[in-house]
């Protein structure tokens, strides 16, 4: 299979006025549509991108007759059903994956002592590469088992600024550990 250019016919035909001046002013419109459809404002921002992309790329498939505004929202639903089926997709990936690791623990000889042993040492290997603020936090909060009003206390903090910094260095460690592949 190879590559071929395009060819200047085949190039995107250049914008239409009209189009561009529609879209941009019922911007606000087409955005809270996705809103209400997604989980979060990023999603929709990247949906809404996704369609204005399909737009320029399909702008002759907008026949002269019909108006841009129900044109614009037919990309917008194909965009979220595209969207949806995306995730859908990897939802199932990750229900199989969650059903094979719950099998296999279910039927996994080691004990559950055994695997929190393991962790603990896995995580004591890697605190060294962590902040030492942060390394300290762990070991105390979580390796050792220390009351988090304790650990405040002795480290001089507020209590909701011992969890900000214990989420951080929690963070870290799970970015460790997807680094080096555990």
């Amino acid at each position: 299979m190879t590559l071929e250019k395009n060819t200047p016919d085949e190039a995107l035909e250049p914008l239409s006025q009209d189009l561009v001046k529609t879209l941009a002013e019922n911007h606000r419109e087409f955005r809270s549509f996705l809103g209400r459809r997604v989980s979060s404002d990023a999603v929709a921002d990247e949906i809404f991108q996704d369609s204005l992309l399909k737009a320029i790329e399909h702008q002759k498939s907008l026949e002269k007759e019909e108006s841009v505004i129900p044109w614009f929202y037919r990309i917008m639903r194909n965009s979220l059903v595209d969207y949806y089926r995306a995730h859908a997709t990897e939802a199932k990936k990750y229900d199989g994956y969650l059903r094979e690791l719950e099998s296999t623990q279910a039927t996994s000889a080691a004990p559950a002592d055994e695997l929190t042993d393991a962790i603990c040492r896995c995580l004591k290997g890697l605190l060294p590469t962590l902040r030492p603020a942060y390394a300290d936090l762990i070991q105390k909060i979580d390796l050792d088992g220390q009351a988090p009003e304790e650990v405040a206390k002795e480290l001089d903090l507020t209590l909701n600024n011992l969890w900000v910094k214990l989420h951080r260095a929690r963070q870290a460690i799970i970015l460790l550990f997807l680094a080096v592949g555990i």
